[in-house]
């Protein structure tokens, strides 16, 4: 099968990651850390886990001159993604994210945007070739407003679908919704999105349908180890995940955006590419790290091959 081609719109950044029993507290210091860097930030966290599971990848982004940007180049040329659109910043340095991992997996980032805060709508039109027979743009955002938009909208010419991850959380316009294919917010951005409090499935088909109402095609809201609600115009499905021991949950959503990207470009069905995504972020939260952690494509096919799904889906009425 021919790879799919995908576009990734977005941001890089170095991780420095401590590793601790806890999260500390507001004004807290905690000692006996673990210290480790990696690769990340959204964009690049997408665009690796869409390559490792089998997507030809253009990563549109910009990096400072320093050098984080070019180690972060370099690793998504091991990667195989193309990178003739990533813009080397003269005057901003590359970003950075400050992450917190405690034992049970759960995490707390900081981030000092740098390069990618200036990340321009008209770098974006300059990888307008790139959109020629993607078979999706996958954007978030970590970038301006104004440049997500640009991108959305040069997508929407070119006949590209657009799966848009609503992460970090912020409102929206309707009028950009309505040009999103895809929208894969979590329980909080979803909240966020619609002023609704999410504490069950019942309170996120709410949120689903009023998403739908405001003009999304499709909504896929993630509910971590419990699934995803899929919700579109004929039916509402709660797919449910795979249970696994955690040890760094950064990243998770990443590549579980990732994944689903590239089997939707793929013509797979919405259950069947939101499980696929499932086995990818499992996989992932098994491991430490952002980009280290997202599975190839055989490690994702073997795991769906060797795990049990643990709940037949079942259809939700719409008028619940």
């Amino acid at each position: 099968m021919t790879a799919p081609k995908i576009v990734v719109v977005g941001s890089s950044n170095t991780d420095m990651v401590v590793k601790m029993d806890r999260i500390p507290k507001p004004g807290e210091t905690r000692l006996g850390g673990e210290f480790m860097t990696s690769a990340g930030g959204k964009g690049a966290n997408q665009a690796v886990a869409a390559a490792r599971a089998g997507a030809s990848v253009t990563f549109v982004a910009r990096v400072g001159r320093d050098g984080f940007g070019e180690q972060a180049v370099g690793g998504f040329l091991k990667e195989g993604i193309r990178t003739e659109y990533i813009v080397r910043d003269k005057a901003s340095p590359s970003g950075v994210a400050l992450i917190f991992v405690g034992a049970d997996g759960d995490n707390s980032i900081a981030v000092a945007s740098g390069a990618n805060g200036k990340l321009s709508p008209a770098d974006v039109r300059k990888a307008k070739p790139a959109l020629a027979g993607a078979g999706a743009l996958l954007v978030q955002l970590e970038t301006p407003l104004q440049t997500v938009r640009a991108a959305i909208e040069l997508a929407g010419k070119a006949g590209v679908p657009v799966i848009l991850n609503p992460a970090p959380a912020q409102p929206l316009s309707d009028d950009l919704l309505q040009m999103v294919s895809v929208l894969t917010p979590n329980e909080s951005e979803a909240e966020l999105l619609t002023g609704l409090l999410i504490r069950s499935r019942k309170d996120a088909q709410k949120a689903a349908g009023l998403l739908l109402a405001r003009g999304v095609k499709t909504v896929v809201i993630t509910l971590g180890s419990r699934g995803a609600l899929l919700a579109d115009r004929e039916q509402m499905r709660f797919v449910p995940g795979f249970r696994v021991r955690a040890v760094d949950a950064t990243a998770a959503g990443d590549t579980f955006n990732g994944a689903l990207a590239v089997a939707l470009a793929e013509g797979k069905s919405g259950i069947e590419a939101i499980r696929f995504a499932h086995a990818a972020a499992a996989l992932s939260v098994t491991r430490p790290g952002a980009q280290t952690s997202a599975p190839t494509r055989r490690e994702i096919e073997t795991f769906l091959r060797e795990s049990p799904i643990a709940k037949e889906e079942k259809p939700v009425n719409r008028r619940q």
